[in-house]
């Protein structure tokens, strides 16, 4: 792990524990919250193969439609059944994925003082009724699963905002680091749609806030204030990983080149430019205001316009992930022979 990296990790923990002995600024809090965040997913997406989940232009059109109907789902469920029915289903659900998603967020810290071959040595469990399903891992995500089961079971019995965060920051890491656009056509497609999504369903309808207000699970986080009349600022997750996925595009295409981190440090500061905004027009009008209204036009106007400035537009536009794996392992296979 480099030095950035490590600093940014301790930053970031430092922050999410910080309200519990000092008082933090939630609108500094959720700035720098937030940015750390992008910034460390984004660095752990970096690896030799690109993130396995790679998502297509007609994936990228439907996004909307598709989070339109669960948003909409969740706020007649919410209407129509008890909140504590549906937010206990929800806790059981998110219990299972949380344990996942931060056993996959320790295990880099944690497999470094295990064996070799309890992280290298692969187990395969068969359900016992249903031999063809079976679950494949590793000595070393057991252990890291130990940690995420009683940090789970203690968000399950108490639901402190901590616990919260912890979760949610575990989800956007996991997020940002295994999700890949492919392409920026195919991120410009995705962050143009749910522009327009968060705009139709904060400003127009009543259906987004309510929703996040009676959703009793780590899908945003919370920054304690000092107003007891509204205790938390929140941020939604979406905020953080669609943008992010974007911004870890423009790391790895930097990378793909062999060259600096020209264009992740332009849509990294497009992305803390376009928070900053959502945080003085929202103390401006003191209302709820839909993030991706001022971070979509941040994230891809300072990267366009740095791009233009380089006169890098065409190749920009024309890199695609899945080429540059497929050209990397064939380089690899012809070493191999070689080497053979």
């Amino acid at each position: 792990m480099k030095k950035t990296e490590r600093i940014a990790n301790l930053a970031l923990a430092g922050l999410t524990l910080a309200p519990l002995v000092v008082k933090v600024d939630p609108n500094v809090n959720v700035i720098l919250t937030a940015s750390i965040t992008v910034f460390v997913g984004c660095y752990r997406s970096v690896k030799p193969t690109p993130p396995t989940e790679t998502m297509s232009n007609e994936h990228a059109m439907r996004f909307p439609f598709v989070g339109s109907a669960m948003l909409l789902s969740l706020f007649l469920l919410f209407k129509f059944l008890s909140k504590d029915l549906v937010n206990t289903v929800l806790t059981a659900y998110f219990f299972v994925l949380g344990i996942v998603a931060l056993s996959a967020t320790l295990l880099p810290f944690i497999r470094r003082f295990l064996p070799k071959h309890w992280n290298e040595d692969v187990i395969v469990w068969r359900f016992p009724f249903f031999r063809s399903l079976e679950i494949e891992f590793t000595r070393s995500q057991i252990v890291a699963g130990i940690p995420g089961t009683f940090f789970c079971a203690w968000y399950a019995s108490h639901k402190h905002w901590l616990a919260n965060n912890i979760l949610g920051l575990a989800f956007c890491i996991q997020g940002i680091e295994m999700l890949s656009l492919g392409s920026f056509k195919t991120g410009a497609i995705l962050l143009v749609g749910l522009f327009v999504y968060d705009i139709f369903w904060v400003f127009f309808t009543p259906v987004m806030v309510s929703v996040a207000k009676s959703f009793d699970a780590p899908i945003k986080l919370l920054f304690p204030t000092s107003d007891s009349a509204r205790p938390f600022s929140m941020l939604g997750l979406g905020d953080i990983v669609i943008p992010g996925i974007f911004v870890a595009l423009a790391l790895r295409y930097d990378v793909s080149r062999g060259k600096q981190p020209q264009y992740f440090k332009s849509a990294f500061l497009g992305y803390t430019f376009g928070l900053v905004l959502t945080i003085i027009v929202m103390n401006w009008f003191q209302a709820a205001q839909p993030a991706l209204l001022y971070i979509v036009p941040s994230v891809i106007g300072f990267l366009a316009a740095h791009c233009i400035w380089n006169g890098d537009v065409k190749q920009l536009l024309e890199f695609d992930e899945s080429k540059t794996a497929n050209s990397s392992e064939e380089s690899d296979a012809k070493s191999s022979k070689k080497v053979e």
